[in-house]
């Protein structure tokens, strides 16, 4: 997983890491050179007293420091960048498949796991990437050329480099063996303390209100004492690492120390050569280490890799249409042919046999008990998920044959839970039309009955709106919605139990305004209240997802008993 995500993320970078792969070479083989003219000083300038020899070898050993800390600065600088520039695309490619999906796919993964996908595993792939590229070609070429080198200095203690690097190698592998679940269930147990948390945060209100408090504390300590004994567990089998390596790293250098005086002193070996033998075991071990630092770090990206890929790979269940239908132009009827909806995992079909059309010029309401399947129509509309069975059409045109942006193009949703984003009034006012002028933006907000408070406001259009608008009352944060979808000035409005945080004289204010501005557009209301309602053109009655009932008021209340009982129960067949 881990390297096929690279290979395809890698790819606009590959005169970078053609540079960076040269340029270690050039450090390895500098490096490498190092100990060979460090033993010839020895034997060649201190056995014999001569200053030229050390002077000449020393100057170049001198140089060829500097050309290797050169070109590792370099390559240290590139390897950054390009591991930074490779976190940015996968952090980007994620976002854009997002983007695109469903709500059907986001509910499926949850928001708490797709946020730590983009910010802890793209992290953890980012730090292999770093290191991958720092040592790819300076371990290999350093071990076996440090194993090369230690042989031309001298073939008989050749057994010790088989013994420790072998012996360095297993020890590692079985630790890094009991490693990989344990980083598998470290991710997840990220994710989970994300969710507890982000819960947590976004209900806070029903927390307290609720007296929840201990609860929920237990429940983040749970997920955060999962977590941590995952995490310790982890850090147990590195610390071993570590020590182990240094022990095998220690005892080679005292072998080679112990065997090699025997060799200095029966004269098959030159100090020089034993100095050099010892710096290129150290050398092999050296990169024996490094591999391991680098070995720690695989698992645990190769399984955030995966988790990435996972996200990478899934399809949006809302597809674009090849070749597209092109929707009529103006104002469109929806019709509704026979649908059903099944959510996915679901054994009953929330919607079922759904058929009526909502015609440009009138207002189709939509009413019924909860769990009737009202908002799930709604959704069906901007293809916020598709129908599985039956037909959704615009314009005549099934919404599943025409490109995504049209549709989209042609809705204006209020969903049930209106959202607002981080910035001023004006900028989320300004997402039905990036182009609206300030008088288009107060016209708006005049029709949504919300020119008093948004002038009450300190700085007007430009005051700050606080993520998901938690600085503004549920009222407030209706009508800034509404006014959000009017700014479009779209051919087809969708309120989805809109009006529902208004009291009765606002909400008689605002349909009285909303009419005029809507005389041409195909509108949809969901709505609980009846008296929301009850001018509507049509109402269509859902009941346990199947349609009951087609009419006016008048010819409901005396047709469809659902909305006579729903009339009776809101008190309201007087005022009819």
């Amino acid at each position: 997983m881990l390297i096929r995500l690279l290979r395809n993320h890698l790819g606009p970078y590959r005169w970078l890491v053609v540079v960076l792969l040269v340029l270690q070479l050039a450090s390895t083989i500098a490096s490498l050179y190092l100990p060979s003219l460090n033993g010839r000083i020895i034997d060649e300038g201190v056995a014999v007293g001569q200053t030229g020899p050390i002077l000449r070898l020393g100057a170049i050993m001198l140089g060829v420091s500097l050309l290797q800390v050169t070109v590792t600065i370099v390559a240290t600088y590139l390897a950054s960048r390009t591991s930074a520039s490779v976190g940015r695309d996968v952090r980007g490619s994620i976002f854009d498949r997002v983007a695109v999906f469903s709500a059907q796919e986001v509910n499926r993964f949850g928001a708490p796991t797709l946020i730590s996908r983009s910010t802890n595993d793209i992290t953890q792939v980012q730090m292999v990437t770093f290191m991958g590229l720092t040592l790819m070609v300076g371990v290999p070429i350093m071990m076996v050329g440090g194993v090369i080198m230690a042989l031309r200095e001298d073939v008989g203690l050749s057994w010790l480099v088989a013994v420790a690097v072998p012996l360095l190698a297993l020890i590692v592998g079985l630790i890094i063996r009991r490693m990989v679940p344990q980083f598998t269930l470290m991710q997840k147990s990220i994710d989970w303390v994300n969710r507890v948390l982000r819960e947590q945060i976004t209900g806070i209100r029903v927390v307290r209100a609720f007296v929840r408090e201990e609860h929920e504390r237990s429940r983040f300590a749970e997920a955060n004492t999962q977590y941590t004994g995952t995490a310790i567990a982890v850090g147990k089998l590195m610390a071993l690492v570590f020590p182990l390596v240094m022990l095998v790293f220690n005892a080679s250098s005292i072998a080679v120390l112990w065997f090699g005086a025997f060799r200095v002193d029966d004269g098959h070996m030159e100090i020089g050569a034993l100095t050099a033998f010892m710096q290129y075991l150290i050398f092999v071990l050296m990169s024996v280490m490094m591999a391991t630092f680098m070995s720690t770090m695989i698992p645990r990206a190769e399984v955030s890799a995966g988790r990435i890929i996972e996200v990478l790979d899934t399809d949006s269940s809302v597809l674009e249409p090849a070749p597209a239908v092109t929707i009529p132009g103006g104002p469109v009827a929806i019709e509704f042919r026979d649908v059903e909806f099944t959510y996915p995992g679901a054994e009953v079909p929330v919607l079922e046999g759904v058929s009526f059309i909502a015609h440009p010029g009138q207002t189709t309401a939509i009413i019924g008990s909860t769990g009737a399947g009202k908002t799930t129509l709604v959704n069906l509309i901007p293809r916020l998920y598709d129908v599985t069975g039956g037909t959704v059409l615009m314009g005549g045109v099934d919404v599943r044959e025409a490109e995504l942006a049209a549709v989209w193009s042609r809705v204006g949703l209020v969903p049930q839970k209106p959202y607002l984003f981080t910035g001023s009034v004006a900028d989320n006012l300004r997402y039905g039309d990036a182009d609206a002028t300030d008088e288009q933006l107060w016209d708006a907000l005049r029709i949504a009955q919300g020119t008093d408070f948004v002038h009450d406001m300190p700085e007007g259009l430009d005051s700050a709106i606080a993520q998901g608008g938690g600085n503004v009352s549920g009222g407030q944060r209706q009508r800034l919605a509404i006014a959000r979808a009017v700014v479009r000035r779209p051919d087809i409005y969708l309120f989805d139990d809109s009006f529902s945080a208004l009291d009765l004289m606002t909400d008689r204010r605002l349909r009285a305004a909303l009419e005029p501005e809507t005389a041409d557009a195909t509108v949809i209301v969901v709505a609980q209240r009846v008296s929301t309602i009850i001018g509507a053109d049509q109402i269509v009655v859902l009941e346990d997802g199947k349609v009951v009932g087609v009419g006016s008021h008048e010819d409901l209340l005396i047709d469809c008993t659902t909305y006579q009982e729903i009339v009776q129960s809101q008190a309201v067949a007087e005022v009819a």
